[in-house]
């Protein structure tokens, strides 16, 4: 099995092309196109699939029976949008990357180099950058822009973290998001952009912001 989060849409080739025997990944990430406001999918061999839907649903009924929640329409929206959608996002983390490497932080991947997902990480290496990049990030997003994030506990993380996400679905991560835990190197995991021009909007104010 293999969790394909961030990854739908980015290679040639999906994991089940190359020997994967099931896939599972979410619809508020880049399969969902930034439209559809939740759910998730599995695909892979039709054995486990069945097995799947009737583990989450019920013995012998699987794939028959379920909730739609009233939100088919924006699933198919979304998956038909995804990738312009993606492509916008893989934009805006080359963009950030060469920017950021100019400027002489440490990025991963390279503006150049091959990625498997939409994620893009950058050592800033000090607290105070990395929470003021993230809270530039959130001034340069759509909803919630005068919301100011700052670091805090969470559930399974030993330091705190800090997590900007001015999205218009809760949780979405195809939309233009950052967050990072407090500790050196102070990396942030920046991912997203609905457009090429929301993204670098975004990550333009996040660089500003940073260095007043």
């Amino acid at each position: 099995m293999v969790d394909n989060c961030y990854c739908e849409m980015v290679s040639y080739d999906e994991p089940l092309a190359v020997g994967a025997d099931i896939i599972v990944g979410s619809l508020i990430k880049n399969l969902g196109g930034g439209i559809a406001p939740n759910g998730a999918y599995v695909a892979g061999r039709k054995d486990l699939v069945e097995l799947c839907a009737e583990r989450l649903t019920l013995p012998g009924e699987g794939r028959e029976v379920g909730p739609t929640l009233g939100i088919n329409k924006a699933i198919l929206q979304g998956i038909y949008l995804a990738p312009s959608v993606v492509a916008s996002s893989l934009k805006t983390a080359i963009l950030t990357s060469r920017v950021l490497e100019r400027l002489g932080y440490e990025v991963e991947p390279k503006y150049n180099e091959e990625r498997a997902d939409i994620v893009q990480t950058i050592a800033l290496g000090s607290e105070e950058k990395l929470v003021k990049f993230c809270q530039g990030i959130q001034m340069g997003s759509p909803i919630d822009s005068n919301v100011i994030p700052y670091p805090g506990d969470m559930g399974g993380y030993d330091d705190k973290v800090i997590m900007a996400a001015g999205t218009f679905t809760q949780g979405s991560t195809i939309e233009l998001s950052c967050d990072g835990p407090i500790r050196p190197p102070y990396i942030a995991y920046m991912q997203g952009g609905l457009t090429y021009e929301y993204g670098k909007l975004g990550i333009l104010k996040a660089i500003e912001y940073m260095n007043k």
